[in-house]
């Protein structure tokens, strides 16, 4: 019987990894191995398979079809607060220009410029486009007549997680969509 699965080449196999309550690991990144590490995984009795692709890959003694979904045997906790990082700050401005709203060339612009004391912390950093940057120059946004459309805050892990599921990735195998979409309010 012919699937699409046979004929896929093993690297377009990615597993979605589960935590151990079967929730992703992340949204956005969305978690995924490459289909090595779920099989070693798998060996090494630190992983359920929860689904499979139809492809198979073979050694001499074995012959194993790549996991699609799996889950860890042990709960890793996430961290309450992320680390502070320009994907993860993108990420908390929802990838948009925090004075104009565009999604285009984006850069970070401290807040309190870093020449009258601002550091860079959650705080004091702002997603913003390059052209907004160089108008604001070393002034704040109240000097520079721009205002913020929302105040940097220190987001949770959860926040982004959040923030994250608004940003489908690009490809999703059949067998992910009941892990990642189970908790979405239903449409009547």
């Amino acid at each position: 019987m012919y699937h699409p699965d046979l004929i896929r080449h093993p690297d377009g196999c990615p597993a979605l990894v589960l935590n151990a309550d079967y929730t992703p690991l992340s949204y956005y990144p969305l978690s995924v191995w490459p289909w090595q590490t779920a099989v070693k995984a798998v060996f090494l009795d630190r992983v359920d398979i929860v689904d499979h692709y139809q492809r198979e890959v073979r050694s001499p003694n074995h012959s194993i079809k790549l996991p699609s979904v799996i889950a860890l045997k042990s709960y890793v906790r996430p961290s309450a607060y992320p680390a502070f990082t320009r994907f993860n700050l993108f990420l908390r401005d929802r990838f948009q220009c925090q004075y104009c709203g565009v999604c285009t060339e984006l850069t970070f612009d401290h807040v309190i410029p870093r020449a009258q004391g601002g550091r860079t912390t959650w705080e004091n950093v702002a997603t913003a486009c390059s052209p907004c940057n160089l108008k604001k120059g070393g002034r704040t946004p109240k000097e520079a007549k721009m205002p913020l459309h929302i105040a940097p805050i220190r987001p949770t892990s959860w926040q982004l997680q959040d923030h994250g599921k608004s940003f489908p990735p690009n490809y999703l195998h059949q067998s992910w969509r009941d892990w990642l979409y189970w908790d979405i309010e239903l449409l009547a």
